[in-house]
């Protein structure tokens, strides 16, 4: 018998709509999946390796939302003093779980970084350039970035849409793997 993740609340990105409207449409829907494939599952199963790597769900929450954070209140916006769990010294800290991860407060967090960045977008059109400089940091993802004062609002609305895409098929294997919970 297959397990069910929680009901579907999930918004379609628009068929037939603007250019930003469809970008924040499949970030939104994205995001949304997120929350849909990590919620119902307890703390030790979100904290269960399944994988030789740090690979879990809630690392996979904690990574994405210091992407989100990262994206757009520290390289768009500027904003200095943003935390991150990653560092030169532990470049995987985003994915290192503890006793004390709670997998709702994770996306808890998770879901008030992603309002934090729609604050940040909606002071930006989609041509505007992203006022941060990277200094050398990477952004969680294992790729160390140059100086990206020429990457625009729609660049960083596309990375995400990629990244947070990619991370919604890990975790639609790890729910599949944990408690055979299966869907889009």
């Amino acid at each position: 018998m297959t397990a069910q993740t929680p009901l579907d609340i999930r918004t379609e990105p628009p068929e037939a709509a603007g250019e930003r409207e469809t970008l924040t449409g499949f970030v939104d829907y994205f995001r949304a999946t997120v929350v849909l494939k990590a919620a119902g599952l307890s703390d030790a199963d979100g904290a269960k390796r399944l994988l030789p790597s740090l690979t879990t769900v809630s690392g996979l929450v904690k990574h994405l939302t210091d992407v989100e954070r990262y994206w757009f209140r520290t390289r768009l916006d500027g904003q200095r003093d943003v935390p991150t769990r990653w560092s030169a010294a532990d470049p995987d800290g985003e994915f290192r779980v503890n006793d004390n991860d709670s997998l709702a407060e994770l996306i808890k967090d998770y879901e008030a970084a992603c309002r934090e960045s729609r604050e940040v977008l909606e002071r930006y059109d989609l041509e505007d350039r992203c006022r941060g400089r990277s200094a050398g940091e990477g952004d969680g993802d294992g790729d160390v970035d140059g100086d990206v004062d020429g990457q625009n609002v729609r660049w960083v609305l596309v990375h995400m849409i990629e990244e947070t895409g990619r991370h919604c098929g890990h975790l639609d294997i790890l729910r599949e793997l944990l408690d055979g919970s299966t869907g889009d």
